[in-house]
Protein backbone atom coordinates (compact mmCIF):
# COMPACT_ATOMS: atom_id res chain seq x y z
CA UNK A 1 0.00 0.00 0.00
CA UNK A 2 1.92 2.94 -1.11
CA UNK A 3 1.98 6.02 1.36
CA UNK A 4 0.61 9.46 0.44
CA UNK A 5 0.24 13.00 1.82
CA UNK A 6 -3.23 14.22 2.54
CA UNK A 7 -5.54 16.94 4.33
CA UNK A 8 -7.67 15.96 7.04
CA UNK A 9 -9.42 18.31 9.35
CA UNK A 10 -9.90 16.96 13.68
CA UNK A 11 -11.40 18.47 16.36
CA UNK A 12 -10.19 18.32 20.18
CA UNK A 13 -10.31 20.10 22.90
CA UNK A 14 -7.36 21.33 25.54
CA UNK A 15 -7.30 23.30 28.87
CA UNK A 16 -5.43 26.58 27.51
CA UNK A 17 -3.17 27.29 30.66
CA UNK A 18 -3.20 31.32 30.06
CA UNK A 19 -1.23 33.36 32.97
CA UNK A 20 -4.56 34.59 33.94
CA UNK A 21 -5.84 31.16 34.55
CA UNK A 22 -2.98 29.97 36.43
CA UNK A 23 -3.58 33.21 38.60
CA UNK A 24 -6.53 32.04 39.73
CA UNK A 25 -5.47 28.75 40.80
CA UNK A 26 -2.84 30.05 42.35
CA UNK A 27 -4.75 32.47 44.11
CA UNK A 28 -6.92 29.32 45.54
CA UNK A 29 -4.32 27.62 47.57
CA UNK A 30 -2.87 31.06 48.72
CA UNK A 31 -3.60 31.11 52.72
CA UNK A 32 -4.89 34.70 54.04
CA UNK A 33 -1.24 36.12 55.00
CA UNK A 34 0.02 35.19 51.30
CA UNK A 35 -3.29 36.60 49.44
CA UNK A 36 -2.46 39.82 51.19
CA UNK A 37 0.86 40.13 50.11
CA UNK A 38 0.17 39.01 46.75
CA UNK A 39 -2.36 42.17 46.26
CA UNK A 40 -0.39 43.93 47.73
CA UNK A 41 1.97 43.03 44.90
CA UNK A 42 -0.63 43.72 42.23
CA UNK A 43 -1.48 47.42 43.60
CA UNK A 44 2.01 48.60 43.54
CA UNK A 45 2.52 46.95 40.07
CA UNK A 46 -1.04 47.80 38.42
CA UNK A 47 -2.07 51.47 38.60
CA UNK A 48 -5.30 51.28 37.89
CA UNK A 49 -5.65 49.06 40.77
CA UNK A 50 -7.00 51.02 43.83
CA UNK A 51 -7.68 49.66 47.55
CA UNK A 52 -10.97 49.92 48.69
CA UNK A 53 -11.68 50.88 52.16
CA UNK A 54 -14.86 52.45 54.36
CA UNK A 55 -13.58 55.78 53.44
CA UNK A 56 -12.80 55.79 49.96
CA UNK A 57 -15.56 53.53 48.84
CA UNK A 58 -17.11 56.36 47.00
CA UNK A 59 -14.07 57.79 45.45
CA UNK A 60 -13.52 54.39 43.08
CA UNK A 61 -15.57 54.05 40.11
CA UNK A 62 -16.73 50.64 38.45
CA UNK A 63 -16.40 49.87 35.14
CA UNK A 64 -17.88 51.65 32.53
CA UNK A 65 -17.23 54.59 29.66
CA UNK A 66 -16.94 57.83 30.66
CA UNK A 67 -20.35 58.47 29.41
CA UNK A 68 -22.22 56.04 31.73
CA UNK A 69 -23.82 57.63 35.24
CA UNK A 70 -21.89 58.72 37.89
CA UNK A 71 -20.69 56.24 40.32
CA UNK A 72 -23.25 55.72 43.71
CA UNK A 73 -22.99 57.20 46.52
CA UNK A 74 -20.62 55.42 49.71
CA UNK A 75 -24.00 53.98 51.54
CA UNK A 76 -25.20 53.05 48.49
CA UNK A 77 -21.97 51.28 47.11
CA UNK A 78 -21.24 49.55 50.36
CA UNK A 79 -24.74 48.29 50.33
CA UNK A 80 -23.79 45.58 47.58
CA UNK A 81 -20.83 43.13 47.26
CA UNK A 82 -17.84 44.84 46.68
CA UNK A 83 -16.52 42.01 44.75
CA UNK A 84 -19.55 41.93 42.06
CA UNK A 85 -18.08 45.55 40.00
CA UNK A 86 -16.76 43.82 36.54
CA UNK A 87 -13.81 45.63 34.92
CA UNK A 88 -15.15 45.87 31.58
CA UNK A 89 -18.65 45.99 30.01
CA UNK A 90 -18.61 42.70 28.02
CA UNK A 91 -16.96 39.74 30.32
CA UNK A 92 -17.56 37.62 26.88
CA UNK A 93 -15.23 40.18 24.93
CA UNK A 94 -12.44 39.93 27.83
CA UNK A 95 -12.63 36.20 27.97
CA UNK A 96 -12.40 35.79 23.97
CA UNK A 97 -8.83 37.63 23.88
CA UNK A 98 -7.91 35.72 26.88
CA UNK A 99 -9.31 32.58 25.18
CA UNK A 100 -10.16 30.99 28.70
CA UNK A 101 -13.09 31.43 31.24
CA UNK A 102 -13.19 30.99 34.70
CA UNK A 103 -15.27 28.41 34.27
CA UNK A 104 -12.29 25.89 34.12
CA UNK A 105 -11.46 26.87 37.61
CA UNK A 106 -14.67 27.52 38.95
CA UNK A 107 -17.38 25.67 37.41
CA UNK A 108 -20.06 27.21 39.20
CA UNK A 109 -20.55 31.39 38.35
CA UNK A 110 -24.33 31.79 40.43
CA UNK A 111 -23.96 34.83 42.40
CA UNK A 112 -24.47 34.47 45.91
CA UNK A 113 -24.91 36.57 48.62
CA UNK A 114 -21.40 37.08 50.67
CA UNK A 115 -22.24 37.24 54.75
CA UNK A 116 -20.60 39.51 56.90
CA UNK A 117 -18.05 38.24 59.50
CA UNK A 118 -18.94 38.01 63.27
CA UNK A 119 -17.87 40.42 65.27
CA UNK A 120 -17.27 43.31 62.18
CA UNK A 121 -17.52 46.77 63.61
CA UNK A 122 -18.07 49.86 61.77
CA UNK A 123 -17.03 52.46 64.70
CA UNK A 124 -14.52 54.78 64.30
CA UNK A 125 -10.88 54.03 65.99
CA UNK A 126 -9.50 57.08 68.21
CA UNK A 127 -5.98 57.66 69.37
CA UNK A 128 -5.50 58.71 73.25
CA UNK A 129 -6.37 61.96 72.41
CA UNK A 130 -9.26 61.64 71.57
CA UNK A 131 -8.65 62.47 67.59
CA UNK A 132 -8.84 60.07 64.39
CA UNK A 133 -5.61 58.27 63.67
CA UNK A 134 -4.22 59.34 60.65
CA UNK A 135 -3.35 57.05 57.58
CA UNK A 136 0.34 57.14 58.58
CA UNK A 137 -0.36 55.78 62.48
CA UNK A 138 1.20 52.87 63.48
CA UNK A 139 0.48 51.00 66.87
CA UNK A 140 3.74 49.02 66.66
CA UNK A 141 6.10 51.78 66.52
CA UNK A 142 4.76 52.11 70.48
CA UNK A 143 6.25 48.45 71.09
CA UNK A 144 9.33 48.11 72.66
CA UNK A 145 11.41 45.32 70.13
CA UNK A 146 12.05 42.24 71.52
CA UNK A 147 15.99 41.13 72.83
CA UNK A 148 16.56 38.47 70.59
CA UNK A 149 19.30 35.55 71.83
CA UNK A 150 21.75 36.38 69.99
CA UNK A 151 21.68 40.43 71.16
CA UNK A 152 22.09 39.25 74.15
CA UNK A 153 24.83 37.38 73.74
CA UNK A 154 26.83 39.63 71.79
CA UNK A 155 26.52 42.33 73.88
CA UNK A 156 27.85 40.10 76.78
CA UNK A 157 30.77 39.14 74.55
CA UNK A 158 31.49 42.86 74.29
CA UNK A 159 31.83 43.18 77.78
CA UNK A 160 34.09 39.64 78.86
CA UNK A 161 36.38 39.76 75.70
CA UNK A 162 38.58 43.15 74.60
CA UNK A 163 40.49 40.97 72.17
CA UNK A 164 39.17 42.13 68.84
CA UNK A 165 40.20 38.59 67.00
CA UNK A 166 38.67 36.74 69.72
CA UNK A 167 35.59 39.05 69.59
CA UNK A 168 35.42 38.14 65.80
CA UNK A 169 35.11 34.80 66.74
CA UNK A 170 32.82 35.08 69.07
CA UNK A 171 30.62 36.61 67.24
CA UNK A 172 30.78 33.99 64.36
CA UNK A 173 30.37 31.15 66.73
CA UNK A 174 26.80 33.38 68.03
CA UNK A 175 25.64 33.04 64.37
CA UNK A 176 25.86 29.57 64.76
CA UNK A 177 23.65 28.91 67.81
CA UNK A 178 20.16 27.96 67.20
CA UNK A 179 17.30 29.52 68.80
CA UNK A 180 16.96 27.18 71.26
CA UNK A 181 20.24 27.74 72.57
CA UNK A 182 23.15 25.15 71.05
CA UNK A 183 25.18 25.15 69.03
CA UNK A 184 25.38 23.85 65.78
CA UNK A 185 27.85 24.02 63.76
CA UNK A 186 31.38 23.06 63.40
CA UNK A 187 34.54 23.80 65.73
CA UNK A 188 36.70 23.09 62.22
CA UNK A 189 34.61 25.05 59.23
CA UNK A 190 34.61 28.20 61.88
CA UNK A 191 38.45 27.75 62.27
CA UNK A 192 39.24 27.30 58.33
CA UNK A 193 36.70 30.06 57.40
CA UNK A 194 38.67 32.40 59.89
CA UNK A 195 41.87 31.42 59.27
CA UNK A 196 42.31 30.48 63.82
CA UNK A 197 43.65 26.96 65.34
CA UNK A 198 40.63 24.83 66.63
CA UNK A 199 42.10 25.59 70.07
CA UNK A 200 41.42 28.81 70.07
CA UNK A 201 38.18 28.71 68.92
CA UNK A 202 37.10 26.07 71.84
CA UNK A 203 38.26 28.36 73.67
CA UNK A 204 35.79 30.99 72.87
CA UNK A 205 33.10 28.99 72.12
CA UNK A 206 34.06 27.31 76.22
CA UNK A 207 33.83 31.43 77.19
CA UNK A 208 30.76 31.57 75.46
CA UNK A 209 29.08 28.70 77.51
CA UNK A 210 29.57 30.70 80.61
CA UNK A 211 27.28 33.59 79.25
CA UNK A 212 23.21 33.50 80.69
CA UNK A 213 21.60 31.93 79.96
CA UNK A 214 23.28 29.12 81.63
CA UNK A 215 23.89 26.12 79.08
CA UNK A 216 23.88 28.38 76.47
CA UNK A 217 25.90 27.32 73.62
CA UNK A 218 25.79 23.59 74.23
CA UNK A 219 26.70 20.91 71.21
CA UNK A 220 24.80 18.21 73.07
CA UNK A 221 21.85 17.96 75.49
CA UNK A 222 24.36 16.42 77.95
CA UNK A 223 26.71 18.72 77.73
CA UNK A 224 23.87 21.50 77.76
CA UNK A 225 23.19 19.98 81.63
CA UNK A 226 26.49 19.40 82.41
CA UNK A 227 27.44 23.12 82.06
CA UNK A 228 24.01 24.38 84.64
CA UNK A 229 25.04 21.51 86.94
CA UNK A 230 29.19 22.70 86.98
CA UNK A 231 27.41 26.02 88.09
CA UNK A 232 25.29 24.50 90.54
CA UNK A 233 28.33 22.84 91.59
CA UNK A 234 26.77 19.33 91.45
CA UNK A 235 28.36 17.50 88.90
CA UNK A 236 30.36 14.88 90.62
CA UNK A 237 31.47 11.73 89.17
CA UNK A 238 28.02 10.06 89.91
CA UNK A 239 26.31 12.92 88.16
CA UNK A 240 28.65 12.66 84.96
CA UNK A 241 27.87 9.11 84.25
CA UNK A 242 24.09 9.52 84.42
CA UNK A 243 24.39 12.35 82.05
CA UNK A 244 26.86 10.13 79.99
CA UNK A 245 23.55 7.72 79.81
CA UNK A 246 20.44 9.59 79.67
CA UNK A 247 18.76 7.25 77.05
CA UNK A 248 18.68 4.75 80.16
CA UNK A 249 17.07 8.00 81.90
CA UNK A 250 14.39 8.30 78.88
CA UNK A 251 13.52 4.23 79.45
CA UNK A 252 12.93 4.56 83.14
CA UNK A 253 16.21 2.19 83.38
CA UNK A 254 16.34 2.99 86.96
CA UNK A 255 18.14 -0.53 87.71
CA UNK A 256 21.08 -0.18 85.35
CA UNK A 257 21.69 3.56 86.19
CA UNK A 258 21.84 2.41 89.86
CA UNK A 259 24.66 0.03 88.82
CA UNK A 260 26.69 2.50 86.74
CA UNK A 261 26.57 5.85 88.91
CA UNK A 262 27.34 3.27 92.18
CA UNK A 263 24.43 5.01 94.30
CA UNK A 264 21.04 3.96 96.33
CA UNK A 265 17.41 4.57 95.20
CA UNK A 266 17.42 7.22 96.95
CA UNK A 267 20.42 9.28 95.80
CA UNK A 268 19.25 8.23 92.00
CA UNK A 269 15.96 9.94 92.72
CA UNK A 270 17.43 13.06 93.95
CA UNK A 271 19.52 13.25 91.15
CA UNK A 272 16.91 12.50 88.40
CA UNK A 273 14.75 15.22 90.32
CA UNK A 274 18.22 17.81 90.13
CA UNK A 275 17.88 17.27 86.20
CA UNK A 276 14.27 17.79 86.24
CA UNK A 277 14.86 21.27 87.64
CA UNK A 278 17.48 22.21 84.71
CA UNK A 279 16.39 24.00 81.16
CA UNK A 280 16.86 22.18 78.41
CA UNK A 281 16.75 24.35 75.93
CA UNK A 282 17.60 27.51 77.55
CA UNK A 283 17.65 29.92 74.48
CA UNK A 284 13.84 29.87 74.00
CA UNK A 285 13.55 32.48 77.52
CA UNK A 286 14.46 34.90 74.48
CA UNK A 287 12.58 36.00 71.63
CA UNK A 288 12.64 34.38 68.06
CA UNK A 289 11.31 35.78 64.80
CA UNK A 290 7.59 37.73 64.30
CA UNK A 291 4.85 35.41 65.48
CA UNK A 292 1.73 35.79 63.36
CA UNK A 293 -1.35 34.88 64.75
CA UNK A 294 -3.61 32.59 63.01
CA UNK A 295 -6.47 34.02 61.66
CA UNK A 296 -9.80 31.87 60.34
CA UNK A 297 -10.97 32.52 56.88
CA UNK A 298 -14.23 31.30 57.94
CA UNK A 299 -16.53 31.58 61.37
CA UNK A 300 -19.15 29.00 62.08
CA UNK A 301 -21.91 29.78 64.14
CA UNK A 302 -25.11 28.11 65.90
CA UNK A 303 -28.26 28.72 63.71
CA UNK A 304 -32.07 28.65 64.32
CA UNK A 305 -33.27 25.22 64.78
CA UNK A 306 -30.04 23.81 65.65
CA UNK A 307 -28.57 24.13 62.28
CA UNK A 308 -24.74 25.62 61.56
CA UNK A 309 -24.21 29.58 59.90
CA UNK A 310 -20.86 29.63 58.11
CA UNK A 311 -19.56 33.10 57.14
CA UNK A 312 -16.31 34.23 55.59
CA UNK A 313 -13.93 36.62 57.35
CA UNK A 314 -14.05 39.42 55.89
CA UNK A 315 -10.98 41.03 57.37
CA UNK A 316 -8.91 38.43 55.18
CA UNK A 317 -10.69 39.41 51.95
CA UNK A 318 -8.06 41.92 49.64
CA UNK A 319 -10.89 44.93 48.95
CA UNK A 320 -9.62 46.13 45.40
CA UNK A 321 -11.33 47.56 42.47
CA UNK A 322 -10.44 49.36 39.15
CA UNK A 323 -10.34 53.07 39.43
CA UNK A 324 -12.43 53.95 35.89
CA UNK A 325 -12.07 57.73 36.47
CA UNK A 326 -8.46 57.31 36.24
CA UNK A 327 -8.22 54.86 33.34
CA UNK A 328 -10.00 57.27 31.67
CA UNK A 329 -7.76 60.34 32.05
CA UNK A 330 -4.35 58.10 31.33
CA UNK A 331 -6.02 56.61 27.90
CA UNK A 332 -6.78 60.18 26.44
CA UNK A 333 -3.76 60.91 27.28
CA UNK A 334 -1.73 58.03 25.70
CA UNK A 335 -0.17 58.49 22.31
CA UNK A 336 1.94 56.00 21.40
CA UNK A 337 1.10 51.99 20.73
CA UNK A 338 3.04 51.15 23.71
CA UNK A 339 1.63 53.67 26.14
CA UNK A 340 -2.14 52.07 24.96
CA UNK A 341 -0.59 48.71 25.00
CA UNK A 342 0.28 49.14 28.68
CA UNK A 343 -3.05 50.58 29.35
CA UNK A 344 -4.68 47.68 28.06
CA UNK A 345 -2.90 44.79 30.07
CA UNK A 346 -3.24 46.70 32.80
CA UNK A 347 -6.98 46.54 32.89
CA UNK A 348 -7.36 43.12 31.55
CA UNK A 349 -4.67 41.95 34.55
CA UNK A 350 -6.91 44.16 37.21
CA UNK A 351 -10.06 42.48 35.44
CA UNK A 352 -9.26 39.32 36.08
CA UNK A 353 -7.70 40.19 39.49
CA UNK A 354 -10.96 41.07 40.50
CA UNK A 355 -12.90 38.63 39.48
CA UNK A 356 -10.32 35.68 40.47
CA UNK A 357 -10.79 37.31 44.48
CA UNK A 358 -14.66 37.27 43.78
CA UNK A 359 -14.40 33.64 42.62
CA UNK A 360 -11.93 32.63 45.46
CA UNK A 361 -14.44 34.21 48.28
CA UNK A 362 -17.08 32.26 46.99
CA UNK A 363 -15.91 28.80 46.37
CA UNK A 364 -14.09 28.86 49.86
CA UNK A 365 -17.71 29.67 51.53
CA UNK A 366 -18.82 26.61 49.07
CA UNK A 367 -16.52 24.45 50.05
CA UNK A 368 -16.79 25.07 53.60
CA UNK A 369 -20.39 25.24 54.27
CA UNK A 370 -20.29 21.89 52.44
CA UNK A 371 -17.73 20.39 55.27
CA UNK A 372 -19.88 21.99 58.13
CA UNK A 373 -22.83 19.93 56.80
CA UNK A 374 -20.77 17.02 56.65
CA UNK A 375 -19.51 17.36 59.93
CA UNK A 376 -22.48 18.36 62.32
CA UNK A 377 -22.01 15.74 64.59
CA UNK A 378 -18.44 16.90 65.52
CA UNK A 379 -19.80 20.37 65.92
CA UNK A 380 -22.75 18.93 68.13
CA UNK A 381 -21.29 15.78 70.17
CA UNK A 382 -17.12 16.35 69.35
CA UNK A 383 -14.51 14.82 68.06
CA UNK A 384 -15.99 10.91 68.84
CA UNK A 385 -18.65 12.02 65.85
CA UNK A 386 -16.24 12.86 63.76
CA UNK A 387 -17.60 11.48 60.52
CA UNK A 388 -15.12 10.26 57.34
CA UNK A 389 -14.49 12.43 55.21
CA UNK A 390 -12.77 12.79 51.80
CA UNK A 391 -11.98 15.09 48.66
CA UNK A 392 -14.46 13.47 46.29
CA UNK A 393 -17.17 13.51 48.52
CA UNK A 394 -17.12 16.96 48.83
CA UNK A 395 -16.68 17.46 45.37
CA UNK A 396 -18.76 15.63 43.73
CA UNK A 397 -21.57 17.42 46.39
CA UNK A 398 -20.59 20.76 45.31
CA UNK A 399 -19.90 20.10 41.42
CA UNK A 400 -16.48 20.96 41.67
CA UNK A 401 -13.47 18.92 40.42
CA UNK A 402 -11.37 17.15 43.80
CA UNK A 403 -8.51 19.19 43.05
CA UNK A 404 -10.56 22.28 43.32
CA UNK A 405 -11.39 21.33 46.50
CA UNK A 406 -7.68 20.10 47.65
CA UNK A 407 -6.21 23.64 46.91
CA UNK A 408 -9.23 25.58 48.53
CA UNK A 409 -9.03 23.72 52.13
CA UNK A 410 -5.01 24.03 51.73
CA UNK A 411 -4.03 26.86 54.28
CA UNK A 412 -7.05 27.73 55.15
CA UNK A 413 -8.55 27.83 58.33
CA UNK A 414 -12.19 28.19 60.50
CA UNK A 415 -13.34 29.00 63.31
CA UNK A 416 -16.02 26.51 65.41
CA UNK A 417 -17.01 26.62 68.75
CA UNK A 418 -14.63 23.37 69.60
CA UNK A 419 -11.50 26.10 68.09
CA UNK A 420 -9.92 27.22 64.96
CA UNK A 421 -9.07 24.07 62.96
CA UNK A 422 -7.74 23.69 59.87
CA UNK A 423 -10.53 22.99 56.84
CA UNK A 424 -8.13 19.78 55.55
CA UNK A 425 -8.60 18.22 59.82
CA UNK A 426 -12.30 17.53 59.38
CA UNK A 427 -11.05 14.89 56.06
CA UNK A 428 -9.94 11.58 57.60
CA UNK A 429 -9.76 7.96 56.39
CA UNK A 430 -12.63 5.63 57.01
CA UNK A 431 -12.06 2.64 59.61
CA UNK A 432 -14.77 -0.33 59.36
CA UNK A 433 -17.21 -1.38 62.03
CA UNK A 434 -17.32 -4.23 63.04
CA UNK A 435 -20.97 -5.08 63.35
CA UNK A 436 -21.37 -3.82 60.22
CA UNK A 437 -22.71 -0.16 60.41
CA UNK A 438 -21.62 2.85 59.65
CA UNK A 439 -17.63 3.60 59.47
CA UNK A 440 -15.34 5.50 62.23
CA UNK A 441 -13.87 8.42 61.46
CA UNK A 442 -9.77 8.10 61.85
CA UNK A 443 -9.26 10.78 63.69
CA UNK A 444 -11.92 9.85 65.93
CA UNK A 445 -10.79 6.36 66.56
CA UNK A 446 -7.33 8.52 67.62
CA UNK A 447 -9.49 10.29 70.05
CA UNK A 448 -10.96 6.63 72.02
CA UNK A 449 -7.66 5.28 71.92
CA UNK A 450 -5.66 8.38 73.30
CA UNK A 451 -8.81 8.21 76.06
CA UNK A 452 -8.12 4.47 77.11
CA UNK A 453 -4.51 5.49 77.71
CA UNK A 454 -4.93 8.52 79.61
CA UNK A 455 -7.29 6.44 81.48
CA UNK A 456 -4.94 3.15 82.47
CA UNK A 457 -2.87 2.86 85.97
CA UNK A 458 -0.02 1.69 86.59
CA UNK A 459 -1.01 -2.20 87.29
CA UNK A 460 -3.52 -2.22 84.49
CA UNK A 461 -1.09 -1.04 81.00
CA UNK A 462 -3.28 -1.43 78.26
CA UNK A 463 -1.05 -3.15 75.19
CA UNK A 464 -1.91 -2.78 71.90
CA UNK A 465 -3.43 -6.32 71.29
CA UNK A 466 -6.02 -4.89 74.56
CA UNK A 467 -6.65 -1.66 72.95
CA UNK A 468 -7.88 -3.80 69.89
CA UNK A 469 -10.09 -5.86 71.45
CA UNK A 470 -11.76 -2.90 73.61
CA UNK A 471 -11.48 -1.06 69.92
CA UNK A 472 -13.69 -4.00 68.44
CA UNK A 473 -16.04 -4.06 71.64
CA UNK A 474 -17.04 -0.52 70.77
CA UNK A 475 -17.97 -1.79 67.28
CA UNK A 476 -14.45 -0.67 65.67
CA UNK A 477 -12.31 -3.12 63.22
CA UNK A 478 -8.86 -2.49 63.47
CA UNK A 479 -5.84 -3.93 63.28
CA UNK A 480 -2.98 -3.77 65.94
CA UNK A 481 -0.38 -2.58 63.24
CA UNK A 482 -2.66 0.05 62.77
CA UNK A 483 -3.85 0.74 66.61
CA UNK A 484 0.26 1.09 66.97
CA UNK A 485 0.53 3.45 63.78
CA UNK A 486 -1.70 6.14 65.34
CA UNK A 487 -0.53 5.43 69.20
CA UNK A 488 3.12 6.44 67.78
CA UNK A 489 1.16 9.40 65.88
CA UNK A 490 0.43 10.87 69.04
CA UNK A 491 3.73 10.60 70.57
CA UNK A 492 2.41 7.92 73.12
CA UNK A 493 5.21 5.25 73.90
CA UNK A 494 4.67 1.55 73.92
CA UNK A 495 2.86 -0.31 76.97
CA UNK A 496 6.46 -1.27 78.44
CA UNK A 497 7.72 2.13 78.47
CA UNK A 498 4.70 3.42 79.98
CA UNK A 499 4.52 1.05 82.98
CA UNK A 500 8.15 2.32 83.33
CA UNK A 501 7.15 5.67 83.84
CA UNK A 502 3.87 5.27 85.87
CA UNK A 503 5.64 3.12 88.07
CA UNK A 504 8.45 5.39 88.46
CA UNK A 505 5.82 8.47 89.03
CA UNK A 506 4.43 6.49 91.53
CA UNK A 507 7.84 5.90 93.41
CA UNK A 508 8.54 9.41 93.37
CA UNK A 509 5.73 10.20 94.51
CA UNK A 510 5.61 8.02 97.71
CA UNK A 511 9.15 8.96 98.69
CA UNK A 512 7.95 12.47 98.68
Amino acid sequence: MALAPRMEFRQTQSLVMTPQLMQAIKLLQLSNLELVAYVEAELERNPLLERVSEESDGDIEGPGSRDEPPAPEPDEARSGDWMEQEAEPSRASMEARLDTDLGNVFPDDAPVERPSAIGASGSSVTDWGGGERGEDYNPEAFLASQTTLADHLEAQLSVAETDPARRLIGINLIGLIDETGYFSGEIEAVAAQLDASIEEVESVLRLIQTFEPSGVGARTLSECLAIQLRERDRCDPAMQTLLANLELLARHDRNSLRRLCGVDAEDLAEMISEIRRLDPKPGLAFGGGVVHPLVPDAFVRPGPEGTWLVELNSETLPRVLINQTYHATVVRAARSPKEKTFLADCLQSASWLTRSLDQRARTILKVASEIVRQQEGFLDHGVRHLRPLNLRTVADAIGMHESTVSRVTSNKYISTPRGVLELKFFFSSAIASSGGGEAHSAEAVRHRIKGLIDAENADDILSDDTLVQKLKNDGIDIARRTVAKYRESMNIASSVQRRREKQAARAEASMA
